[in-house]
């Protein structure tokens, strides 16, 4: 059999035989659609100038550097995070997407001001998840006056839409973490809740609609004032055994931000695991063990890779396109989790 000629290879991938040609030479304009066609199509036919197309197909393909800033790398979820973000990126179609991760150990405002201002400089775009403080914000005003895009990933920066965010409506998060408090504990009483820090506005979030929802639907549990652990497992398993070493009577716990495995380490440790109603955040090793031998009621997730996929399109459209001023908001449906469904 002979081999296929230009002409057969314009007729299997649908397009003009001066069109393969341009791909081809890499000469005049070519749609990427239109080159992922005919190398395509040149794989199937088996062309002998497919090298050739592969490579002016690769050439042509836009190439993106963006640049992700999570919070602390010993934690498992941002560990999660990172995973998610480069596996977005490397099934981009029709892009060359770098992902430029950094984790901040130190978070105190001035230093994620300035890896945020760093990270910028060398990116096309970044995402950021960070607590509100007006030198953070500062920050990305900088950067967006700069024409680099921002995208708040995982708590919301701006409730006015200053800010891209793609992430949860946290409002519903924690409503729902009520109903579940409210719905499985056999009898009324007291509820103890762990914020990571009031600054993430997702956490902020959090405790409002969960307050709501207890206001609205079940007025006869008390909702104690919520305890700090500064994101740190260590805090909150401090603050966890305070709560029950105060509280014998407590009957459910939400933890609405950093340091469930402290959290966790705290109720084992206990006579009370299993006794009382416990609603955590994402399906980690350690939330699913304790899912598993009842320590953890019920856990509400986010669906990672729906994010970061989301967020990665996001910010090519705003690079590609430039809009202004920056609106991108996404709100992604959460994932619910008990022992009967991991």
């Amino acid at each position: 059999m002979s081999r296929p000629t230009i002409r057969d290879l314009a007729e299997a991938s649908g397009v003009s035989v001066a069109t393969v040609n341009r791909v081809l030479a890499n000469t005049g304009s070519v749609s990427a659609a239109k080159r992922d066609k005919v190398r395509m199509a040149a794989e199937a036919i088996g062309f002998y100038g497919l090298g050739a197309i592969e490579a002016r197909v690769a050439a042509a393909r836009p190439r993106f550097r963006f640049g992700v800033l999570l919070l602390q790398p010993h934690r498992p979820f941002y560990q999660m995070v990172a995973e998610a973000m480069r596996a977005a990126a490397a099934a981009t179609v029709g892009a060359d997407v770098e992902i430029r991760i950094e984790h901040l150990e130190d978070l105190s405002p001035q230093n994620t001001a300035e890896r945020a201002l760093a990270l910028a400089q060398d990116c096309h775009a970044i995402c950021v998840t960070t607590a509100v403080h007006p030198l953070v914000m500062q920050a990305i005003e900088t950067i967006q006056a700069k024409g680099v895009p921002v995208f708040a990933l995982i708590s919301q920066l701006s409730a006015t839409g200053q800010v891209n965010y793609v992430g949860l409506d946290n409002w519903k998060v924690g409503r729902t973490a009520g109903w579940a408090i409210s719905q499985i504990c056999k009898a009324s009483g007291k509820v103890g809740i762990l914020m990571g820090n009031p600054r993430y506005r997702n956490q902020e979030m959090n405790e409002t609609g969960f307050r709501s929802y207890f206001r609205e639907h079940a007025p006869d549990f008390t909702l104690l004032e919520p305890l700090s652990t500064f994101e740190s497992s260590a805090v909150a398993q401090e603050m966890t055994e305070k709560l029950l070493r105060d509280h014998p009577d407590l009957v459910g716990l939400y933890v609405a931000g950093g340091g469930i495995s402290g959290a966790l380490v705290a109720l084992k440790n206990s006579d009370r695991a299993g006794k009382l109603v416990m609603v955590g955040y994402e399906l980690m090793d350690n939330t699913r063990r304790a899912l598993m031998d009842g320590t953890l009621t019920f856990v509400i997730a986010h669906p990672l890779r729906r994010i970061a996929d989301e967020v990665t399109a996001a910010m090519i459209h705003a690079v590609t396109t430039r809009r202004e001023p920056a609106n991108h908001t996404s709100i992604i449906p959460f994932e619910i989790y008990t022992r009967e469904n991991i």
